[in-house]
């Protein structure tokens, strides 16, 4: 993947989330990304590092 920015729906293709659920993140404020008009643009590195760092915190909160 060469592209920092990806859309919702490009980023759902990934399969590292539902499109769905990256829509309720994005009205939640819960992941980095930018508005291009109407478009969100998904900063896909930040999220990966994001999701990575709360899995990490589950499971040493679950110790």
């Amino acid at each position: 993947m060469n592209k920092t920015f990806l859309t919702i729906r490009e980023t759902a293709k990934t399969g590292i989330l539902s499109e769905y659920t990256l829509r309720l993140m994005q009205k939640q404020g819960k992941i980095p990304c930018i508005m291009c008009g109407n478009k969100c643009m998904v900063n896909y590195p930040l999220l990966l590092e994001q999701l990575n760092t709360e899995s990490k915190k589950a499971v040493i909160s679950n110790v």
